[in-house]
């Protein structure tokens, strides 16, 4: 009998960027379509599973961007992240649909577009084509923008909230 260990390591899934590099090198050379999708993951949820189940019908391989722990503080505000950028990137290196993962610091993923260069950008349906912040980037490097995902009707700064406005034990 295989030990669960044997048989899943989603820590193996979390790369530096410069591993990742390397291995999507050695993929786009056997035809393999890289697909890019990046998020900060805090409090994992049905939207997110369906916004990267979704980005993975876009290629053969999927890379998931994690924000930091500092990159995502000024995005979120006060009292975020919830979880550590450690264990938002285990949970999500965890999901089938997900094949590598890699923490970024950055405001946005310009610089893993240039380093990395997948064949698709996949954004969830919070933006549009012509609002993703990296576009201008993904075009000039021949990176297709998908909008990817159901509608916009998960969030977790909604989640956090009706926390908050539950009395305990109900």
């Amino acid at each position: 009998m295989i030990s669960g260990e044997a048989m899943f390591n989603t820590r193996r899934k979390i790369l530096s960027r410069e591993s990742l590099r390397e291995i999507l090198n050695a993929r786009r050379k056997k035809g393999e379509r890289i697909v890019l999708a990046n998020g900060c993951f805090d409090l994992l949820h049905a939207g997110h599973v369906r916004y990267l189940e979704a980005a993975r019908r876009e290629g053969d391989t999927l890379v998931v961007a994690v924000n930091s722990d500092s990159s995502m503080r000024p995005l979120k505000g006060p009292g975020r992240p919830i979880l550590p950028q450690d264990a938002r990137a285990e949970l999500v290196a965890g999901l089938r649909a997900v094949d590598y993962v890699t923490l970024f610091d950055e405001p946005n993923v310009e610089v893993l577009l240039e380093t990395l260069r997948p064949d698709v950008h996949a954004k969830g349906t919070d933006y549009t084509t012509e609002t993703v912040p990296e576009r201008l980037t993904a075009a000039r490097f021949g990176v297709r923008v998908a909008i990817v995902g159901d509608p916009k009707h998960h969030s977790t700064r909604d989640l956090l909230a009706r926390l908050r406005e539950t009395p305990h034990g109900r």
